[in-house]
């Protein structure tokens, strides 16, 4: 017989809002620097392809130090205001100071100079997102309710980033005007609604901990299996994500020439994303959380795979194609980050550590560096491949490329991830138990 979990306490559907705030603004941040700043500096600015994926390669390898650094310290960090939300408070000042410098360079900015302001921009967003994300994984131990707090988070996310995909609408198709107006947007709009988190959103106490070894605690985290496997899916998705991302500009600027679509494409996308959030929610409930997105990973790879049948003029078929794979993206941002929160359940039921931060940094770490391989693979293949910075002499093979890509060398990938998460470990019955061992022990001591 399958244990029924005892009731938990819901959230409150302001809290639930005033945790996602923060990411709003983030979100905002982090579409234009995946999406925008690559092609802005690599074309408008004439850095090149190469150059610029080898730039960005490099300031995300500065985050494999850093991530699991900033998360473990935050673990370890006690203060009165909690362990996670100093982290907040200091990053915010990096992050806006740095963000003005890198969307707003000078005539004369090189690579030295992108390479600077994206590290500094990089550390600063660790250093609120992964006690963020840390945070948000604490405030419920409940398997359902833990999708639930990261579904509200993921959809101010994305209502950040449709703010974002708007804004060529608004002043123009320019890289540099959207870049600017992301920059000042942050000045306002994220010390804000960072204060209003602090304000609302509890922390839950830790209590005390016994101190781990080093060496025990890395052979902890090694032999939690689920974990293991989660996060090795979630870096083959997020290489497969990444692709995309980084090449739907010269995507729809090259192949289906259509410049002018790029603000209502990504609009679309993401609205789809996040309208289609209840959806898999109500999915994950139903199937569990690895089933409902081994479904969505799957139809996002059968409906990329049309992509390459596209070409000049098809925009109104690849709007379908970005509404159909919009969907899967409600699953992408809400259950693999629930399920994360299972995976640190186990660790604390053998380590005694409350290591969420850790966690989230090497979480962090396998995001960043999927994107950067997306854009370190992408953008030297795309020059082997004869597509030219300046769109005027690609080659016919160069333009193919481009859109395989874009569209099929992350379906196969796609389908990779998800031989890995068929047959995960941790369903709702698994993690009810270890959290009752959690629980019992808690009392005991």
């Amino acid at each position: 017989m399958t244990p029924k979990p005892a009731p938990t306490a819901m959230l409150s559907r302001g809290v639930l809002i005033a945790y996602g705030l923060p990411g709003l603004p983030l979100a905002a941040l982090l579409l234009p620097l995946y999406v925008t700043l690559p092609a802005f500096y690599a074309v408008d600015l004439g850095l090149g392809f190469s150059v610029v994926g080898l730039v960005l390669l490099l300031a995300r390898l500065w985050d494999v130090v850093t991530d699991p650094l900033i998360g473990s310290l935050s673990d370890r960090l006690v203060t009165p205001f909690g362990r996670r939300r100093p982290w907040l408070l200091a990053g915010a000042p990096l992050v806006i100071l740095s963000a003005g410098f890198l969307f707003m360079p000078g005539a004369e900015t090189g690579w030295p100079s992108l390479l600077l302001w994206t590290m500094l921009l990089y550390l600063g967003a660790t250093m609120i997102l992964l006690p963020y994300s840390a945070w948000g994984a604490e405030l419920s131990p409940d398997y359902n309710e833990r999708s639930r707090i990261a579904g509200w988070r993921e959809g101010l996310v994305v209502f950040g980033t449709l703010l974002a995909a708007g804004l060529p609408a608004v002043v123009g198709a320019e890289r540099s005007a959207s870049l600017e107006v992301i920059a000042w947007f942050l000045w306002f709009v994220l010390p804000a609604c960072l204060l209003l988190a602090l304000r609302v959103v509890p922390e839950r106490p830790i209590p005390a901990q016994p101190r781990l070894a080093w060496r025990q605690g890395l052979g902890l985290l090694w032999r939690n299996g689920p974990f293991r496997r989660l996060i090795a899916a979630y870096f083959i998705n997020g290489i497969a994500n990444g692709l995309p991302a980084t090449l739907f500009l010269l995507y729809v600027e090259r192949v289906l020439q259509k410049p002018e679509w790029t603000g209502l494409l990504l609009f679309v996308y993401f609205l789809c994303g996040v309208a289609a959030i209840p959806f898999w929610l109500r999915l994950s409930r139903r199937w569990g959380k690895h089933r409902a997105w081994i479904a969505a990973m799957s139809w996002a790879a059968l409906v990329f795979a049309f992509v390459p049948l596209l070409g000049p003029g098809d925009h109104v078929w690849f709007l379908v194609i970005c509404v159909l794979t919009g969907i899967c993206l409600g699953a992408d941002l809400t259950l693999p980050a629930s399920m994360q929160a299972d995976v640190i359940d186990l660790d604390s039921l053998r380590s005694r550590q409350r290591r969420a931060g850790l966690y989230f940094g090497l979480w962090g770490v396998a995001t960043k560096l999927a994107l950067a391989l997306a854009v370190g693979i992408a953008f030297p293949l795309l020059d082997l491949a004869g597509l030219d910075t300046e769109g005027e002499s690609s080659t016919a093979f160069g333009l193919f490329a481009l859109a395989g890509l874009y569209s099929l060398l992350p379906a196969a990938i796609k389908l990779g991830a998800v031989a890995l998460v068929v047959g995960y470990p941790i369903t709702a019955a698994r993690q009810l138990r270890i959290r009752r061992l959690i629980e019992a022990r808690a009392s005991q001591d």
